[in-house]
């Protein structure tokens, strides 16, 4: 199966909980009048979608079908899903142009972060890129030895301190290290504990500036990982990193296990965070770059497809 037919077959409890209930809700209608697009709404909302983002959907629609007279269903699913295509925006790829690229990864536990970067490792090593890891989740030993685990699996360098260490330094030695050794790209992990946010995001604004200290480029890729299991609560998260660390893409993992994949389209229209990495498997090459078309093609999918 290609990765259409995953991020499609992924999408299906999306698809059953949000479109399904479109075309349920648009068979029933004789016309689009008012009745059909608050309930349109309804359906968004409940859908993850957001409700500030559900509202200029329908608004968008709701114009569309006055000035264009529409009145088939078909032509109804072609604006809806050139609108979530414009509202997703335009895809951006990771900045790793300058060498070493920095990439730091925040983001809670149990999103799916060792995982995104052990996935990213694999595919830069694959493009011939030499890659630093750093296990900058000092504060715990699990993370460092999961890191280490994925490093020693996809033949790449990792730079560790020991549990409790400073994870602003481990930051400064991977840099450091990856200067000397000619290195492509570090990928710095960092904790995500939020039972104490005020504390979590001081120590992130620590190891960000001590990287832009290093280099005032870097860090080149801020990249949030989020789980799309989560719905809006991915919404709520985005918004505390994106005031601490000016977050620059977001990795959304576990889309293929979630009905909740409505939330893409908050997180991109709301915040105006680019999603840029998508996770549809637990395979490698199952974490992918985004494509705005090709995820409102697979959300709508018909059998054809």
């Amino acid at each position: 199966m290609g990765f259409f037919g995953k991020l499609k077959e992924g999408l299906s409890k999306t698809r059953s909980g949000f479109v399904d209930r479109i075309s349920n809700l648009v068979s029933g209608k004789r016309e689009f009048d008012e009745d059909f697009f608050e309930e349109l709404e309804e359906i968004l909302v409940q859908g993850d979608v957001g409700v500030n983002t559900a509202l200029e959907l329908v608004d968008r629609l709701r114009d569309a079908v006055k000035e264009q007279k529409i009145k088939e269903t078909e032509r109804l699913y072609q604006v809806l899903e050139q609108s979530i295509v414009e509202m997703l925006g335009e895809d951006q790829p990771l900045n790793v142009g300058a060498k070493p690229s920095v990439i730091m990864v925040v983001g809670v536990n149990g999103a799916g972060k060792t995982t995104t970067i052990g996935k990213l490792a694999h595919q830069f090593k694959d493009q011939g890129k030499r890659v630093i890891i750093a296990a900058g989740d000092t504060f715990r030993a699990a993370a460092i030895d999961q890191l280490e685990v994925w490093a020693n699996r996809v033949g790449t360098q990792i730079i560790k301190h020991q549990e409790g260490s400073d994870p602003a330094a481990v930051a400064f030695d991977a840099i450091q290290a990856a200067r000397s050794r000619n290195a492509d790209v570090v990928i710095i992990d960092t904790a995500g504990r939020l039972q104490n946010k005020t504390n979590l995001m001081k120590e992130l604004q620590k190891v960000h500036r001590v990287i832009n200290r290093e280099d005032p480029a870097a860090p080149h890729e801020v990249l949030l990982v989020l789980d799309a299991t989560t719905g809006q609560n991915a919404i709520s998260q985005a918004k505390v990193f994106k005031e601490a660390v000016g977050v620059t893409g977001i990795a959304l993992t576990k889309l293929d296990g979630t009905a909740k994949g409505g939330v893409v389209l908050g997180i991109a229209n709301e915040l105006k965070i680019p999603v840029k990495l998508i996770g549809v498997g637990e395979g490698v090459e199952d974490l992918r770059p985004f494509d705005a078309e090709e995820f409102a093609r697979a959300l709508f999918a018909r059998e054809e497809d």
